[in-house]
């Protein structure tokens, strides 16, 4: 597995897989013709209750997990279905916490997408409102165009937190869903958030550096970037593939 593969898949999110050349860029086509627009609301909803609990507490290891606040998705939004202790929120996400535009966004309507991730205490108080508020844009049927003229004013206004240092997030789920292809799943692995800035300061992007800059936020319109570093194992503790 490649980089830019990573960058693709690991994140909510997150949840494509780049391929070099034509063939990569037919089968983007083919992806942005396949989910050209939102599927019914049932479609990214998870029937089974407790299901969806399980797959969010999978995103971290137990010792985090069995002690944080679980969300489910409703069809209004998120909703706490477990009440925690430690601060932490673990959550499945879908695939519209993607990037909005360009061949990444090809996914961005796509039902099948299930991202469990969990956020740390910091990350929870001033990432997770993203998800809160994206979700329930879409939910209420906002279009793209519209969802991010309302981050941009959010934004302007201060109505969303401003990041707090330290934020990051566990997504270590070996039954995560991030891709129509393969096994639908790529490494388990940490994402940390920080203000816009060049992804040098943490060596990024390197040859045989083990950090990423994931294109999920990068200012468009959140101003927030998002570096990740494989975990080398899943949240159960069995090995987790290189890249």
């Amino acid at each position: 597995m490649n980089r830019k593969r990573f960058q693709m898949v690991a994140s909510l999110s997150f949840a494509l897989i780049l391929v070099l050349g034509t063939a990569w860029r037919v089968r983007a086509a083919d992806r942005a013709t396949k989910y050209p627009s939102m599927a019914p609301v049932e479609q990214y909803l998870m029937a089974d209750r407790n299901a969806e609990i399980a797959l969010a507490r999978s995103a971290a290891p137990e010792a985090i997990s069995r002690d944080a606040t679980i969300l489910v998705l409703g069809r209004h939004g998120y909703e706490t279905a477990v009440e925690g202790k430690n601060g932490f929120v673990c959550a499945v996400e879908r695939a519209w916490m993607g990037p909005f535009e360009g061949e990444l966004a090809a996914n961005f309507w796509n039902p099948n997408v299930r991202g469990p991730l969990c956020f740390n205490p910091p990350a929870a108080r001033t990432v997770l409102p993203i998800t809160y508020k994206r979700t329930e844009m879409i939910l209420a049927g906002k279009s793209k165009e519209q969802i991010i003229d309302a981050f941009k004013v959010a934004y302007e206004k201060k109505e969303l937190p401003a990041l707090e240092p330290g934020g990051m997030s566990y997504m270590m789920s070996k039954d995560q869903y991030l891709t129509d292809s393969g096994d639908h799943r790529w490494i388990a692995h940490l994402m940390f958030y920080t203000p816009l800035m060049d992804g040098a300061v943490w060596g990024a992007d390197v040859p045989k550096s083990p950090v990423m800059l994931n294109p999920q936020f990068s200012g468009a319109p959140e101003p927030i970037d998002v570096f990740m570093i494989p975990a080398g194992m899943w949240s159960d503790g069995t090995a987790s593939p290189a890249m």
